[in-house]
């Protein structure tokens, strides 16, 4: 591509924030979260979080550089033909094949098939329990016990036959309004990222149990953001991939508090789509 690779860049004179990321307390037991109100006496979550300061540099001069397979997420411009994000019909029947026509394009994937998202909005999540607040703590959605079982969960009949090839989940995470000003996106650059930082964590729903990772903190960490994000921008983010070798099998990511957020930013909308990836054989 040619100029300074990422790896140069990493320590130019990138600019840069220094902010608090919540990790995971490295801990003895597996930690446990509901996605539901749980049961009396229950807590929602397991774990202690420590804060951490660090620097979250500006990805932007990157762009063009970065790759999925590498630094394990991406940034594209999207202008999607969705007129409400707020409406989960449309987005089922609009939003969800513009996903996977952006995602099969930019991976040469031979089938993506998007299944799941979440709306990010403090200020209505409390009047609506479709709309989340923006996760505060480092994380990766999928694990390498909980991918395949979500390609069984879906895939019915064809699943064993799928998991014998190489396979992703990937998210696609765009803002709804921007510029993003307020609890921005930050991503860990995946060759940063150790496996012993990688902590198995129950998710609990009311039908199933599903596996994330809690990260821990590891000062070799590299993070990245792209500031002020406007609604026509989108990122890739790889949270697991199959191959056991020659891409980033996780990644990690959080929103976080900008020190540099004006007091009066209006509060992030956001939209993540979560898709399963399949390659053809021998890719």
């Amino acid at each position: 591509m040619g100029g300074l690779a990422v790896a140069d860049l990493r320590s130019a004179d990138l600019n840069s924030v220094l902010a608090p990321l919540n990790f995971l307390v490295p801990m003895a037991e597996k930690p446990v979260a509901y996605n539901y109100e749980p049961p009396p006496g229950v807590p929602v979550r397991t774990g202690e979080s420590e804060e951490h300061q660090v620097p979250i540099r500006d990805a932007r001069p990157l762009i063009g550089r970065l790759s999925l397979d590498k630094e394990g997420f991406v940034l594209l411009h999207h202008q999607s033909a969705v007129k409400n994000f707020y409406d989960e019909d449309e987005i089922a029947a609009v939003y969800y094949p513009e996903c996977e026509r952006v995602i099969k394009e930019a991976t040469g994937a031979a089938r993506v098939i998007a299944f799941d998202h979440i709306v990010r909005n403090a200020a209505m999540s409390a009047k609506a329990n479709t709309i989340k607040i923006p996760a505060k703590r480092v994380h990766n959605d999928y694990t390498a016990w909980s991918s395949p079982m979500r390609v069984r969960q879906l895939m019915g009949d064809e699943a064993e036959k799928l998991l014998k090839h190489r396979y992703a989940i990937i998210n696609l995470w765009r803002p709804i309004r921007g510029p993003v000003l307020e609890s921005p996106l930050t991503l860990c650059d995946a060759q940063s990222l150790s496996e012993k930082n990688l902590i198995a964590s129950d998710l609990k729903y009311p039908d199933r149990t599903g596996e994330t990772y809690s990260i821990t903190y590891n000062p070799d960490q590299r993070y990245y953001y792209f500031p002020k994000m406007q609604a026509d921008e989108a990122v890739l983010i790889r949270c697991f991939d199959s191959a056991p070798e020659g891409a980033a099998r996780f990644s990690a990511h959080t929103g976080f508090d900008d020190p540099t957020s004006p007091p009066d930013a209006p509060p992030r909308e956001s939209l993540e789509v979560r898709t399963l990836v399949f390659f053809t054989p021998g890719t």
